[in-house]
C-alpha cells in the first residue's frame, strides 16, 4: 500500500523507566493497600540488564520495581516450532504487535527420552529461547508443569512415566521423585534467567496446570505444597501461580502450605468462551465468590493465564464441521477478540495471556489423541507465521496498556447507560487520576448507533454487531486533557518534542476527539480529511477514519499545562493501526508507519536504522528524537524529507510506479518428481529373523488397563516402546485347528491394527472417526476378529500384527489416564488350543538430534529410510499419483532444490490431495524430521507447514513419505506438491537445523 502525502505515522512505546531497588535481593513483595502504589509510568522494556528488580502485586496489578505493570501476554510453544532461528521471528512479531510478555509451556516428554535423561540442546534449547525473549524485550511466563495438558502426548508426561509405579499428579513419593528430577533440570536453566536477578526476563512461574483433583485432600494439598517448596528451593524467587480450570476458586492463596512464605502466590484461572456466548464477567461486574474468576482472590490482580485466542480441532474436523482452522479464525475473529478482551479488561483482568497467539505444529508424535498435526488454533499468527487481521485488537490494546498507565488501576464506577439500551456499558475510573473508561458492547446481530448521555458523551458512535468499543474521558494525553473521544485510544507517548496520541475506529466512521483547551490553540492538519472547531474552552477534532489512510492533526498552544509541547493526534482504522509500530531505544522512542512489521530500531547519531518486513510496496515515515535526519531500512539508506507533522518521510523514487520500499520479490517452487518407491512389511514373513526383538512375556504392569488373565502383558509401553507404530510377532504351536483370532487393542484417536498370518493379510481394523460427542475421547479400545486360513504345512504358524497407537491420553482428571495401555491388550483364539510366544518391536533408540518423538517402529524408520543420504539402489522409480492396493507400508522418496533469495522469508507447505474414498495415511519426513501425519479419508488437514531451517530454502531437501494403507481401497499418494503459504521481504537470519542422515 502506498503512503500518500497525507497519511502518516503512529505512536511509539513508552520510555524505558525501569530501575533497581537497592537491597531488594530480588525477593517478591506485595502491597495490600489499594492506594499504596499510585498510578504512574509503567516499567520500561525488560532486559537482562544485570540489575536487581522487585516483582510484587496488589489487588490491581503486578508491581515491578514499584511501578504498575499490565501484563499483556501471548502464548507460543518452542517445541511446536522446531527451528530455533524462527523463535526470534515469532517473538519479534508479538512484541511489535503490542504484547509485552510471552507465555511458554516446557514439555517434559520433549526433553526426557528416559528416566534421569534430560536434553536441552538443539531444538530443545530452553536457555536459548529465554535469551531470545530477553533480547526481544518480552517478559516470560514460564509453565514447566510437570503436567501441562497443551494437547500433547500424555499431557506432557514422558512416555516412560507410563511404566512406572506411583500415581501421577499426587503426593505419591515415587511420582514426586521423578518430578523433582524434572524440575531440577528445568530450574537450573530458569534460575539463570530470572528478572529479579537481572539475568533474564522470567517474571512469573506456574506449577501444575488445571489441577482440579484432591483439592480438599492431603493427596492434592501436599502435592501442591511439595511443588511450591521444590521450586523455591531451586532458587526461583518470582511469583508462582496455578491455572484454575473453569474458575472454581481452586488453589487460591492460603489453600495449601507454602512453608510460611506469604505474598508469593497468585491465583489464576482460564476461560475459552464460545463465540456464540455473551462475554462473561469474571471480576468487577461478576456475581463474585470463588467461582467468579478474579473475585476468588480479591487481594491479587485479576489473572487469566489462558484466554481463548482460538480453539483446537480434532481428527475428522468435527469441531469446525470439516472447515479446519480457517473456520476457527473466522468464528473467533478480530471482533470476537475485541469484545471478549475488552470485557476482561473491564472486569479488572490486568494479567492476561492469549492462548494461542502462535499455535505452530505438533510435529512427529507430539500431538495428543484429541488433535492432528496442525496446531494452528485459529491464532492471530497462523501456523506459517503470517500476521492475520486478528492481530488488530491485541496490537491496539497492548500498546494502549503499555503507554497509558491509567489502565493498571481501575475501579468499578457508577453505572451509566447508553441511549440505546441494547448496548451494555461498563464504567470504570482510575482513583488517582480521575480518568473515566467505558467499554460499550453490542451483543446483538446488528450495528447500533448511540450516545452515552449519562457520561456526557453526546456525539453518536456506532458499535458493530457482536463487537465492542473502548471509550475514555478525562484522560491525560501528554500535557493535555481529553474531554472525551468516540474513537478508541491506542497509545499515548512522547516522541522527541511531540506528545503523540493515536486513536482507532472502524473504517469510514466519523470520529470525534474533544480536548480541553483554556485558550484557542494553533491547529495544523497533516491530511485533508480532519476538521475542527474551538468553542468555550473545547477543541473538537472530527475526521472520517481510514479515508485516504492515516489522518493527522498537530495542536500547539491552547493554554494549560501542556501548551508548550505540541500534541500530534493520529487516527487509523484497523489496517492502518497494524502498520504503526513504536519502539523504545536508549536515546528515545521511535514511531514507524508503513511496513508490515518493524523488528528493530536503532539510533546511530542522526540515523534511524530500521529492520523489518514488507509484503506490498510501501512508503515509510518515522518520528523520533530531536535531530533525527536519516533512515536506513534493512541496511539500505533512504532519501528523506521532513514533514510539517514532525516526521521523516521516505521520498518517492523518480521512476513512476515505484515506492520507497518495494514489494517482496517473486518466489517460484519446483514441481515434485523423480520419486523412488519401495515396499516393506518384512516383519510379516514367516522366516523373518525376530531374534533381536524383545520377548513379550511379562505378567504385571503399572498400566491402569487390566492385564488379561494368564497374560502375557502385551502393552507396548511396558517394553520401552512409547511412540509411533509397534510390531508384534507370535509363533503359534498346536494351531492346526485355528479358525479365527481376536485381537483386542487400545490406541489414541484414529489408531488402527493390521494382521497377517504366515505372511498373508488377515485384514485391518480402524478406530472410528470421532464426532462431536467423542472428539474429546482420548483412549479407544476395540477387538478385531479375523478368520484364519487353513495351514499349508506343519511348521509353527506366525502371526504378525502392526498397531498404530497414535498417542497417549492426557491426564486432565488426574486419574492416571496417560497410563491406559497402548498396543495389543489381549489375544484369543477360536479353534483348537494354540500356544503363542510373543515378541515385540517398536522405535529404536531416540534420535539424538530430533528427539524421542520423531520416530516410530516401522521397518523403514528403524533402517533410516527417512534420512537424507539413504542409499536407494534397491528402490524402483515411481510416478504419482499411485493407485496401489495392498495392506501395509510403502515408502516414496525424492529430493528437491529451492533457491529463495536470502532477503526473502518464504513460508512453504506440503500439500497432499487425493480421492477421499481412498483409505491410507502418510507420515511426512522432511530431511529426516517427522513433520506430521496425513489421513486421506479422514482429514481435515491437507497442508503441512515445513519450517525454514528444517526446510533448506537455499539448497537440497529430501522428502520421504511412509504410506500406510489398509488394503480395502486403492491407496496413494495422489497429488503431492509444494505450496507457497506466504512471503515477505525481510525476516530473520535462519540457521539450518541439523538433519543428520546416513
Amino acid at each position: 500500500m502506498e503512503l500518500s502525502r497525507r497519511t502518516f505515522s503512529a505512536l511509539a512505546g513508552t520510555t524505558a523507566l525501569g530501575f533497581a531497588l537497592s537491597g531488594s535481593g530480588g525477593e517478591t513483595t506485595r502491597a495490600y493497600a489499594s492506594h499504596s502504589v499510585p498510578t504512574g509510568p509503567a516499567p520500561g522494556t525488560p532486559a537482562a540488564d544485570r540489575a536487581r528488580h522487585t516483582v510484587g502485586f496488589d489487588g490491581y496489578s503486578l508491581l515491578v520495581d514499584g511501578r504498575r505493570l499490565v501484563l499483556w501476554s501471548g502464548e507460543m510453544h518452542p517445541f511446536r516450532l522446531p527451528s530455533p532461528s524462527l523463535w526470534r521471528d515469532v517473538l519479534q512479531k508479538m512484541r511489535a504487535h503490542g504484547f509485552n510478555a510471552v507465555s511458554v509451556y516446557v514439555a517434559w516428554n520433549y526433553h526426557s527420552p528416559g528416566p534421569g535423561q534430560y536434553d536441552f540442546t538443539g531444538v530443545r534449547d530452553l536457555d536459548l529461547f529465554l535469551r531470545t525473549a530477553a533480547e526481544t524485550g518480552l517478559y516470560v511466563i514460564l509453565r514447566p508443569g510437570p503436567y501441562i495438558n497443551a494437547e500433547v502426548d500424555g499431557g506432557g508426561f514422558p512416555g516412560w512415566l507410563t511404566a512406572t509405579a506411583g500415581r501421577a499428579r499426587t503426593s505419591d513419593p515415587t511420582y514426586l521423585s521423578y518430578v523433582d528430577e524434572w524440575l531440577s533440570a528445568v530450574n537450573a536453566i530458569v534460575a539463570r534467567h530470572l528478572f529479579t536477578k537481572g539475568r533474564g526476563t522470567v517474571l512469573l512461574y506456574q506449577i501444575e496446570n488445571e489441577y482440579d483433583a484432591f483439592v480438599d485432600e492431603p493427596l492434592g494439598q501436599d502435592y501442591m505444597s511439595h511443588l511450591y517448596k521444590k521450586v523455591r528451593a531451586d532458587g526461583i524467587d518470582v511469583p508462582l501461580f496455578h491455572n484454575d480450570k473453569g474458575r472454581n476458586g481452586y488453589w487460591a492463596p492460603g489453600s495449601f502450605n507454602t512453608g510460611g512464605e506469604e505474598h508469593g502466590w497468585l491465583y489464576g484461572f482460564d476461560g475459552y468462551p464460545d463465540p456464540g456466548e455473551v462475554p462473561p464477567d469474571w471480576g468487577h461486574f461478576g456475581e463474585g465468590g470463588l467461582k467468579g474468576g478474579a473475585t476468588a482472590s480479591p487481594r491479587t490482580p485479576g489473572f487469566i493465564p489462558e484466554f481463548g485466542g482460538g480453539w483446537f480441532d480434532s481428527w475428522g474436523g468435527a469441531t469446525f464441521d470439516g472447515k479446519g482452522y480457517a473456520e476457527a479464525r473466522y468464528s473467533r475473529d478480530a471482533a470476537y477478540e475485541r469484545r471478549f478482551q475488552l470485557t476482561n479488561l473491564a472486569n479488572g483482568i490486568t494479567v492476561h495471556n492469549v492462548y494461542m497467539t502462535f499455535g505452530g505444529t505438533s510435529w512427529g508424535w507430539l500431538p495428543a489423541p484429541q488433535v492432528y498435526t496442525s496446531y494452528d488454533y485459529g491464532a492471530a499468527l497462523d501456523e506459517a507465521r503470517r500476521q492475520t487481521p486478528k492481530l488488530a485488537p491485541a496490537h491496539q490494546l497492548g500498546h494502549l496498556l503499555r503507554t497509558v498507565p491509567d489502565f493498571a488501576k481501575l475501579d468499578r464506577a457508577d453505572p451509566v447507560r447508553a441511549a440505546d439500551e441494547r448496548l451494555k456499558v461498563y464504567h470504570l475510573t482510575n482513583p488517582d487520576t480521575g480518568s473515566q473508561v467505558y467499554v460499550v458492547r453490542n451483543d446483538t446481530d446488528a450495528p447500533i448507533t448511540t450516545t452515552i448521555p449519562d457520561a456526557g458523551i453526546d456525539v453518536a458512535f456506532t458499535v458493530a454487531a457482536h463487537d465492542a468499543r473502548l471509550l475514555t474521558a478525562n484522560l491525560q494525553l501528554g500535557g493535555r486533557t481529553l474531554k472525551f473521544a468516540t474513537a478508541q485510544p491506542m497509545m499515548c507517548l512522547k516522541v522527541g518534542r511531540l506528545d503523540v496520541a493515536v486513536f482507532t475506529a472502524p473504517h469510514g466512521e466519523m470520529a470525534q476527539v474533544l480536548l480541553e483547551c483554556p485558550e484557542e490553540p494553533l491547529v495544523t492538519r497533516g491530511d485533508a480529511e480532519p476538521a475542527w472547531n474551538y468553542d468555550l474552552g473545547v477543541l473538537r477534532i472530527t475526521t472520517p477514519i481510514g479515508v485516504g489512510g492515516l489522518a493527522r492533526v498537530r495542536i500547539e498552544g491552547g493554554g494549560g499545562t501542556g501548551g508548550d509541547t505540541p500534541l500530534l493526534l493520529i487516527f487509523a482504522d484497523d489496517p492502518g493501526a497494524l502498520r504503526l509500530f513504536p519502539f523504545d531505544t536508549p536515546t528515545g522512542t521511535v514511531l514507524v508507519y508503513g511496513p508490515s512489521l518493524l523488528r528493530e530500531a536503532r539510533l546511530d547519531g542522526v540515523t534511524a536504522q530500521l529492520t523489518g518486513d514488507t509484503v506490498e510496496g510501501t512508503g515509510l515515515e518515522v518520528w523520533g528524537p530531536r535531530g533525527l535526519g536519516q533512515i536506513t531500512w534493512n541496511g539500505r539508506p533512504l532519501r528523506t524529507s521532513i514533514t510539517p507533522m514532525g516526521s521523516l518521510r521516505a521520498e518517492m523514487p523518480a521512476a513512476p510506479g515505484q515506492l520507497p520500499i518495494p514489494a517482496v520479490g517473486e518466489v517460484r517452487l519446483p514441481a515434485l518428481g523423480g520419486w523412488r518407491r519401495r515396499t516393506e512389511n518384512f516383519e510379516t514373513l514367516p522366516d523373518y529373523d525376530d531374534s533381536g526383538w524383545t520377548r513379550a512375556d511379562r505378567t504385571g504392569s503399572y498400566s491402569i488397563t487390566p492385564v488379561p488373565r494368564g497374560g502375557p502383558v502385551l502393552f507396548a509401553d511396558d517394553y520401552g516402546f512409547h511412540y509411533g507404530d509397534v510390531w508384534y510377532r507370535a509363533r503359534l504351536t498346536d494351531a492346526a485347528d485355528l479358525e479365527s483370532v481376536s485381537l483386542t487393542y487400545s490406541t489414541g484417536t484414529q489408531g488402527l491394527l493390521m494382521a497377517w498370518l504366515d505372511g498373508k493379510p488377515l485384514g485391518t481394523h480402524r478406530m472410528p472417526v470421532p464426532d462431536k460427542s467423542t472428539l474429546r475421547k482420548g483412549s479407544w479400545t476395540a477387538t478385531a476378529t479375523f478368520q484364519t486360513p487353513r495351514p499349508t504345512g506343519e511348521s509353527p504358524r506366525v502371526l504378525s500384527v502392526l498397531v498404530r497407537r497414535m498417542a497417549h491420553d492426557m491426564d486432565g482428571r488426574s486419574a492416571d489416564s496417560h497410563k491406559v495401555a497402548r498396543g495389543l491388550t489381549g489375544v484369543s483364539f477360536k479353534g483348537g488350543a494354540p500356544k503363542a510366544r510373543w515378541r515385540i518391536q517398536g522405535e529404536t533408540a531416540p534420535d539424538p538430534v530430533r528427539g524421542p518423538l520423531n520416530n516410530g517402529g516401522l521397518y523403514g524408520e528403524r533402517k533410516g529410510w527417512h534420512l537424507p543420504g539413504f542409499a536407494e539402489e534397491h528402490w524402483e522409480p515411481a510416478e504419482l499419483p499411485r493407485a496401489d492396493r495392498r495392506q501395509g507400508v510403502t515408502w516414496y522418496r525424492t529430493t528437491f532444490r529451492l533457491a529463495v533469495d536470502a532477503d526473502i522469508d518464504a513460508s512453504v507447505g506440503l500439500v497432499l490431495d487425493d480421492d477421499p474414498k481412498r483409505a491410507y495415511r502418510v507420515q511426512i519426513f522432511l530431511n529426516g524430521w517427522n513433520m506430521g501425519q496425513y489421513i486421506n479419508d479422514v482429514g481435515p488437514q491437507h497442508t503441512f507447514v515445513l519450517p525454514n531451517g528444517i526446510l533448506r530454502t537455499r539448497g537440497t531437501n529430501t522428502l520421504a513419505l511412509a504410506v500406510l494403507s489398509d488394503g480395502t481401497t486403492e491407496s496413494g499418494p495422489g497429488d503431492v506438491r509444494l505450496r507457497l503459504l506466504g512471503t515477505s521481504a525481510g525476516g530473520v537470519p535462519v540457521a539450518p537445523v541439523p538433519s543428520p542422515g546416513r
